[in-house]
């Protein structure tokens, strides 16, 4: 029998999530029935679509029937975001088979076992380096999806220095995401909702500087302890179950199905594998090129997940080719790439049900309508109570809408004026809109990025919550604290 890849979604974390994504899309849908209709006009300034201050109206309720709540998984397909949707199945596609065929071609054990002699004895210090690579990048260029792409990859050099999934999922995807809103420089958060705010670009970097490394300290050392824990008594891992057929399979070895070959002992074979990684590498390069590039070309970003996630699977392709030639393997790339697809098929489900949560919130017609309401909260109170509305108004639109730059156009036109009303600078309006855009993309099941992440791994939504929750409390905390902080300072320039 064919053996299992490693990149597989656990049945019982599957079928919890599809649980919880069906339960908030029956919520969705009795918010549509008991919230009254209304909408916003909307203008297009230098091709970007805001809405006016002050447009808000009431509207007919559309006819959104029930049966259409259950339908809606599937008609995201071709609803206003499909092809965000269908862009995001492609790469769990694409990365899923790359995985696989740099598993089954032996070309990821040999990296990771090169990874652990190397650093074995400094693990806790790769660790460190690891967590911040990926928030620096989500810091500074304001890259998160293309960086779940390396998620598989962390996720298996975690188990082979003897943590769990979860530690690997830390390390990488979680990092990535507090990079992100921990934002120094991000063009796609600061610097659109600084554009809108008519603020100087990048204008108040000193002090997102010391909630970046304040930040990074928090989760490094989270990660750190949760790691030395498990190492002591593994089956305190929130996942020690479902990570055993992984573990058990690191430990014994790798041993290709039907025992056609042992592609890890010889000298051929060390040299193959060298080979492959230079190929490889150069992937990578390129992938990193493309992604600093998008930081120029706001036209290239929008396809930069796509384009990162094909030329990993080329990448992968192509190492794996030179990787087995000359053995018996040579003409199996594209069963292992099936072999993938396969393996991630489960995920495109938690996608859709994800995605769709968004769609019966707009066809319902009741967005607008909780931005308004919202909006119309924030007036009369004071600048403490007011700042942190505002935080959580863009933290509870994020479960909704998990495009940065979409909130940044849907929310801060109206949000700006009224902090002006209430003696908040726009500054800290601009640091409260990211602190609210961000951490949540961890946290809410209706973020993609995080859907994919887990899609990668054995971890389960629930899991995943009970693992962070506290983190994330802690994180709530030290942000709300922050812009007190920065209303105490009048932080700005204005």
């Amino acid at each position: 029998m064919e053996e299992k890849s490693t990149l597989r979604i656990g049945k019982k974390a599957f079928l919890t999530s599809v649980g919880i994504l069906l339960i908030l899309v029956i919520i969705a849908g009795i918010l549509t029935v008991v919230v009254p209709s209304g909408k916003f006009q909307r203008t297009t300034t230098d091709g970007r679509e805001v809405i006016v201050k002050d447009s808000y109206r009431r509207i007919e309720k559309p006819y959104y029937p029930v049966y259409r709540w259950i339908t809606a998984p599937i008609e995201v397909l071709w609803g206003p975001d499909s092809v965000t949707v269908i862009g995001i199945i492609l790469v769990l596609l694409l990365i899923g088979a790359s995985f696989v065929i740099l598993e089954e071609t032996g070309i990821i054990e040999f990296l990771m076992n090169n990874i652990v002699e190397k650093y074995g004895d400094n693990k806790y210090k790769l660790l460190n380096i690891l967590i911040l690579f990926f928030m620096f990048f989500g810091a500074t260029l304001g890259i998160f999806d293309e960086l779940i792409a390396l998620v598989p990859i962390v996720v298996t050099l975690s188990h082979y220095m003897g943590w769990d999934s979860l530690v690997g999922l830390g390390a990488s995807a979680l990092a990535a995401g507090f990079g992100f809103t921990a934002a120094v420089f991000n063009p796609f958060t600061i610097a659109i909702a600084q554009e809108i705010a008519e603020l100087p670009l990048f204008s108040g970097i000193g002090f997102r500087a010391v909630i970046f490394v304040m930040v990074y300290l928090i989760l490094s050392r989270f990660i750190l302890n949760y790691a030395k824990k498990i190492e002591k008594n593994p089956e305190l891992s929130l996942v020690y179950e479902e990570d055993r057929f992984i573990k058990e399979r690191i430990e014994k070895g790798r041993e290709h199905s039907k025992g056609e070959v042992n592609l890890k002992y010889t000298e051929d074979d060390k040299v193959k594998s060298n080979k492959a990684m230079k190929v490889l590498s150069v992937f990578l390069i390129l992938i990193c090129l493309l992604v600093v590039a998008g930081f120029f070309l706001p036209e290239l970003s929008s396809y930069s997940l796509l384009i990162v996630a094909f030329l990993f699977f080329v990448g992968a392709f192509v190492s794996g080719t030179v990787r087995v030639k000359g053995t018996n393997m040579e003409g199996k790339l594209l069963k292992f790439a099936v072999k993938g697809f396969k393996s991630i098929a489960p995920a495109i489900l938690l996608i859709m049900l994800a995605m769709s949560i968004k769609y019966i919130v707009t066809e319902g017609g009741i967005m607008d309508t909780i931005l308004n309401y919202s909006c119309i909260k924030i007036q009369g109170l004071n600048s403490y109570l007011a700042v942190f509305f505002i935080y959580m108004l863009v933290f509870f639109l994020d479960f909704f809408i998990s495009s940065g730059s979409a909130k940044a156009f849907l929310v801060m036109p109206i949000i700006v004026p009224l902090a002006d009303l209430t003696g908040i600078t726009r500054q800290l309006v601009v640091q409260a809109y990211c602190f609210g855009d961000g951490f949540s993309n961890m946290l809410f099941p209706t973020n993609a990025s995080l859907m994919i992440a887990l899609g990668f791994t054995v971890v389960g939504y629930p899991k995943w919550f009970k693992w962070t929750w506290k983190l994330q409390l802690l994180m709530l905390i030290l942000t709300v604290v922050a812009l007190f902080i920065g209303l105490k300072i009048n932080y700005g320039p204005f």
